[in-house]
């Protein structure tokens, strides 16, 4: 199950990666620009930074995925829940593509969601990411030609929980360290490792 599930996310950062590369300038000259003029008022925060950059890029790689990647020529619209996902073999490539793929997607937006907010309620990241994912799949039925399937919209809503959970659970975890491990100079550290590690994977 790996496997698949890595040449999945591979497939995405290829497909992605020179819009990742124009947004990653043009965000952080931007960045840079803003952070020189008002010098005065605003610090520079290397995690908070790189995290800010994340969601933007992340929100970006997701426009292009859902907007210009095919759907296969013999897929139709499904209004039925969970007619599609019951339809694949848990162990086959299709279900860590079109099942855990849509969930995984929608993580990243739920933590994101989650962070900026200091969202308590679980109800709150749900309900952005159900907005979201519908205004998604009725823009591609009825602006880009795809198929409007209500299936990704539960994968899409059920990933963007467990993004939730996940950051509650980082910050249980952070509430009970010491306050070494929250400090500002360790943070910034942690991310810069985090970064080089995500490059050299990729």
């Amino acid at each position: 199950m790996i496997q698949p599930l890595t040449d999945t996310i591979q497939g995405v950062v290829n497909f992605t990666w020179p819009m990742i590369i124009i947004s990653i300038v043009v965000l952080v000259s931007c960045r840079i620009s803003y952070l020189v003029k008002n010098r005065e008022t605003e610090r520079f925060v290397i995690y908070k930074e790189l995290l800010m950059l994340s969601f933007a890029i992340y929100i970006l790689c997701l426009f292009q995925v859902v907007t210009f990647q095919d759907d296969v020529t013999w897929a139709s619209n499904n209004f039925i829940p969970f007619k599609e996902i019951f339809r694949y073999n848990i162990t086959s490539r299709l279900f860590i593509k079109n099942v855990i793929g849509n969930m995984i997607m929608f993580l990243p937006f739920g933590f994101f969601i989650s962070y900026y907010l200091k969202n308590e309620k679980i109800w709150l990241t749900l309900f952005i990411t159900l907005i979201t994912s519908v205004a998604i799949e009725v823009v591609q039925l009825t602006m880009i030609g795809r198929v409007f399937d209500v299936d990704d919209i539960i994968l899409n809503v059920l990933g963007g929980i467990i993004g939730y959970l996940i950051y509650h659970l980082l910050s249980k975890i952070g509430e009970k360290l010491p306050s070494v491990f929250k400090s500002e100079w360790f943070l910034n550290i942690i991310s810069i490792i985090i970064l080089i590690g995500i490059i050299v994977l990729i």
